[in-house]
């Protein structure tokens, strides 16, 4: 029996009311929970702390799972490719404005990395037309360092009232490493993303009939 689809078959795009996209919901509901858990008293409630750091780690939990449920089971639909990275630069916005309004972090640290992130976005969205720009390894590393930065900062807080401290200043100091590293690499990773552009633009420029050639 040959169970392979016709000739010329496109195979239909899987349901959108599957359990990837319904914890990517669940991720986008969870950001105005753990924003305000985390303003609770201007950040200084020991108690909402933790219950925003725990919010925060359960929906980062999520973009792990339900990105391995959609690849696995073959459930990547054009709402996931939508309202997923919607869910994480929502989720990272809130993180960075929020512990910048509470003065834990300088407003330029979220103003840069929230520019980066959507001028990439919006470059992303006008390169379609000439190719898709897939996420970079250096993306991804961006994003791990960010989730850890902003994990150390809700955390120093809480912990403090049960460590000395030393060893507070040293995780603060940790902290303030790894959000430099996150910041590095999103600068890093946002040039490289507009040389990418540059290169594709210049690529479909030459493929439309034009005589210049690259002398490097």
């Amino acid at each position: 029996m040959n169970d392979r689809p016709a000739p010329g078959h496109v195979p239909s795009e899987p349901s959108p009311w599957n359990v990837p996209n319904a914890l990517t919901v669940l991720r986008i509901l969870l950001v105005p929970v753990f924003l305000i858990l985390l303003l609770v008293d201007g950040g200084q409630d020991v108690t909402m702390r933790w219950w925003a750091l725990a919010v925060f780690l359960l929906a980062m939990a999520t973009d792990k799972i339900d990105g391995d449920l959609a690849r696995k089971y073959n459930l990547i639909t054009n709402f996931g490719k939508i309202a997923d990275p919607i869910a994480d630069k929502s989720l990272m916005a809130a993180a960075l404005i929020g512990l910048a309004a509470i003065t834990e972090l300088p407003w330029w640290v979220p103003a840069l990395i929230l520019v980066r992130e959507l001028g990439i976005t919006v470059l992303r969205f006008f390169m379609i037309r000439i190719a898709v720009m897939p996420a970079s390894r250096g993306g991804k590393i961006k994003t791990v360092l960010q989730t850890v930065a902003i994990g150390l900062f809700l955390l120093v807080t809480p912990l403090a009232q049960f460590i000395p401290g030393g060893v507070s200043l040293a995780l603060m100091i940790l902290a303030w490493v790894v959000m430099t590293a996150a910041i590095v690499v999103t600068v890093v990773t946002g040039v490289d993303y507009c040389v990418q552009a540059a290169k594709l633009a210049k690529g479909a420029n030459a493929g439309d009939g034009s005589d210049d050639t690259d002398t490097k």
